[in-house]
């Protein structure tokens, strides 16, 4: 069935574009576009039961106008995300996320490092930060797999350790124990350019832990072992028999509450700082951001416990954003409140960075939609996927055509105008079969 080809994890991107295009004859029908878009969708190069086709299908059968993916250290996506997201008439905004040390080991030994101690968007480490690279074109891909192939090799590495101390506790419990090739990497898309993550491990000792306490009431009780919070309506998960996405909810479960005990800090050849992965960026004519996460209260993911990220300090943290380098900074609508996504928006504005939005689509209980995002006071977020959507067709046929570029025809103009017209050409490009080659004389000529 092409359905189960488009997601078919084994598959290659070609034989997943080509049932794409097969259940796309059937003339399946969908709903009217909205004014949604999702920026952040994880696909299995990193941790997610979708493939790119079927993440690019899921998001259309949402009515998202563009779905991006940002893969954890990988772009092995972006060509299967483009090219499904254009069969289905949609736009794509492609790149990938990593983790980086906010200053180098020298500012931080010469006392140049303001926040080094201040924990950021990352709730393992301080000084450590999540942030992405997106807009990447299709010319540069190659380069982008070259530069995450250490960063790859190092988490690998990392995630060996890790499995030995989950190998610990699993052992005491009596339950099988993890093998890091046939329960990880090959469950991974390792080898074929992805990424192995904490979620990957976790999952692992997830099955495990079903394996020795079985599902349902058994398995709540013999996670109590570990020491596990489990709150009603996560117990009531964990205990239902016939809950199809249980090694999801159990992770989910653990990753906020039990991932300490696994965690191993990165070292810097895994995490870059946030000026070198900047840097790269530029080189590919890409656009780098920074990660907003903002004060937790709740996690509509299930996996971050209520804490305190960037908000008693977010001020200076843009302040240090643009003087890295960074223009972007990028966030979750669902996930943050009112009042932290205006703050956001005021400080964006006064830096002259641009404001993306996104929410990070990695477990089947989650929706591709983003409601928000049909409110006018964020009507300047769609407007700027738009825009990174332009970006990432014109900057594949001159780096000089990028939104950022110093050599740009428009680079004259504020931020708020640049966006405003590249918007508009990358609506042309997508909705009114404007030619890349087209919109670049056009961009020429305004």
């Amino acid at each position: 069935m092409s359905l189960d080809t488009i997601n078919d994890p084994l598959a290659t991107p070609a034989e997943r574009l080509d049932a794409l295009r097969g259940h796309l004859a059937g003339a399946p029908e969908f709903p009217e576009f909205v004014t949604e878009s999702n920026n952040h969708v994880h696909t299995i190069y990193s941790f997610s039961p979708y493939a790119p086709a079927m993440a690019a299908l899921r998001a259309r059968e949402a009515g998202l106008m563009v779905v991006g993916s940002v893969d954890h250290d990988s772009g092995a996506a972006a060509g299967e995300m483009a090219e499904a997201a254009s069969l289905l008439g949609m736009g794509a905004v492609t790149g990938f996320e990593c983790r980086v040390y906010m200053y180098s080991a020298d500012e931080v030994a010469s006392g140049d490092a303001p926040l080094h101690t201040r924990k950021l968007n990352n709730p393992d480490t301080a000084g450590i930060a999540y942030m992405t690279v997106q807009s990447i074109p299709a010319r540069s891909r190659e380069a982008v797999a070259e530069y995450l192939r250490p960063i790859r090799e190092a988490r690998l590495k990392r995630t060996a350790a890790m499995v030995e101390r989950a190998n610990e506790i699993l052992g005491r419990l009596g339950a099988p124990l993890i093998d890091l090739q046939s329960d990880i990497v090959e469950r991974s898309q390792y080898l074929r350019g992805g990424e192995v993550t904490e979620r990957h491990l976790l999952a692992a000792m997830a099955d495990k832990l079903i394996e020795r306490f079985g599902r349902g009431q058994s398995l709540v009780d013999g996670l109590a072992q570990l020491g596990l919070s489990l709150s009603g309506k996560v117990a009531s998960q964990l205990a239902d028999e016939a809950n199809p996405y249980l090694t999801f909810d159990l992770l989910g479960v653990m990753k906020a509450e039990f991932l300490g005990q696994l965690y191993i800090v990165p070292d810097r050849t895994e995490c870059p700082t946030m000026a070198e992965v900047a840097a790269f960026a530029r080189s590919v004519d890409a656009i780098p951001a920074y990660a907003y996460l903002g004060d937790v209260t709740a996690s509509p993911t299930g996996d971050k416990k209520a804490e305190k990220f960037e908000d008693d300090f977010l001020d200076e943290l843009v302040s240090e954003l643009k003087r890295i380098g960074i223009p972007a900074i990028t966030y979750m609508p669902p996930r943050n409140t009112a009042e932290q996504m205006a703050r956001v928006a005021a400080l964006a504005a006064e830096h002259g960075l641009l404001e993306v939005s996104g929410v990070d689509i990695n477990t089947p209980r989650q929706v591709f939609n983003c409601p928000e995002l049909q409110r006018p006071e964020l009507a300047h977020l769609n407007a700027a996927t738009w825009a990174m959507v332009a970006h990432e067709k014109l900057a594949e046929i001159d780096g000089a055509y990028g939104l950022f570029a110093e050599g740009s025809p428009l680079a004259a103009l504020p931020l708020t105008a640049r966006v405003e017209r590249y918007a508009a050409l990358g609506k042309a490009m997508v909705q009114g079969g404007l030619a890349p080659a087209e919109a670049a004389d056009k961009l020429k000529e305004q």
